[in-house]
């Protein structure tokens, strides 16, 4: 018999060992004074679901700035540090403050901290007991055949195309779009749009004919999109929360065997390859696309990039995760405070 507290939260078996819980919380569960209580509810619900599937917990991960560690117990406490939770509070909908707050409880409660940047590994090594470096990886095997994926009919741009995947939202420059679309370049936007980006900027950058963005797609269809690009853009504005992460898609591009041209980050600089291009500044940022456009797309290149982006899979990533936390043998190298 369900308890009547939980009745709303749906725990689903996806495969034998595992388990996927989607929890109910109460309406405006982040305001002052709504916050511990929904660290309790949602504590409840996981020490409910685990009761349910009868086991028992070695690990707890955390992958938000939400203390959700129990208060008793043997689990190994762990925070998976995705982004820069406070750089992103504005982003986020949520108060800086608070989350200062919730991050000075982590790092007092967690035993280990797996970064997925070197500067979120740099800032949590300050103040958190054990930090590890395990940066977010890619489905290569997903992309591996996308120049044999089915050619996406909606799109309706002239060759060479340079393309965009992902949220279209306060973490793009504009500028940057809008200085390769003024040359003539042809841009493909793939993804969904917030609400709050500047609409009236995105209105006039998509009346140009040079310019498409066909929605948001399902991802088992983006290798057709990505085929249909010759280079891939991260065009993400210099703040302090990009700064702090590691953009899936520029590695996506690399398992699609296109280069890419990124903003100058410390995560794309990171990557250390030259099938990535860094520029700052939309007039610099245009040039590497046109430097790039020119480049043949050539069998031997993307399956030098594709072999790349290999190293850098989810698999790969998998085993480093397993060994961090000890329940794998995978050897990488780390940041260790």
């Amino acid at each position: 018999r369900r308890n009547p507290a939980i009745a709303g939260s749906t725990l689903r078996v996806l495969r034998q060992g595992l388990a996927h819980l989607s929890p109910i919380v109460l309406p405006a569960a982040r305001r002052p004074g709504m916050v511990r209580v929904t660290e309790q509810l949602m504590r409840f619900q996981i020490r409910s679901a685990i009761d349910r599937l009868g086991g028992r917990a070695a690990v707890r991960i955390l992958a938000s700035d939400l203390p959700l560690y129990e208060r008793r117990g043997g689990e190994q406490r762990v925070l998976f540090a995705t982004d820069d939770f406070e750089a992103g509070a504005e982003l986020m909908g949520l108060s800086r403050n608070q989350i200062r707050r919730h991050e000075s409880r982590l790092a007092s409660e967690s035993d280990l901290v797996i970064a997925i940047s070197e500067p979120i590994a740099e800032k949590w090594l300050a103040v958190a007991r054990k930090v590890v470096l395990v940066p977010n990886g890619c489905d290569a095997e997903r992309f591996a055949d996308t120049d044999n994926a089915p050619w996406p009919e909606e799109v309706r741009l002239p060759k060479p195309i340079a393309g965009f995947a992902g949220q279209i939202n306060e973490r793009l420059d504009i500028l940057l779009l809008e200085a390769i679309a003024a040359r003539g370049h042809s841009i493909l936007m793939v993804g969904p749009v917030t609400r709050t980006f500047d609409g009236r900027r995105l209105k006039a950058l998509l009346s140009r004919p040079n310019v498409q963005w066909v929605g948001s797609k399902q991802f088992e269809t983006m290798p057709s999109y990505l085929r249909a690009m010759h280079i891939g853009l991260t065009p993400y504005a210099d703040t302090p929360f990009n700064r702090a992460s590691l953009p899936l898609k520029t590695i996506e591009y690399l398992a699609a065997g296109r280069a890419v041209v990124s903003t100058d980050l410390p995560a794309a600089r990171w990557l250390g390859t030259d099938h990535v291009s860094l520029a700052k500044g939309p007039h610099i940022f245009a040039d590497a696309v046109e430097a790039r456009l020119k480049e043949p797309l050539t069998d031997t290149v993307v399956a030098q990039r594709q072999v790349f982006a290999a190293g850098h899979s989810w698999s790969a990533r998998a085993r480093q995760f397993a060994e961090a936390i000890g329940v794998g043998s995978y050897q990488s190298t780390d940041h260790t405070q």
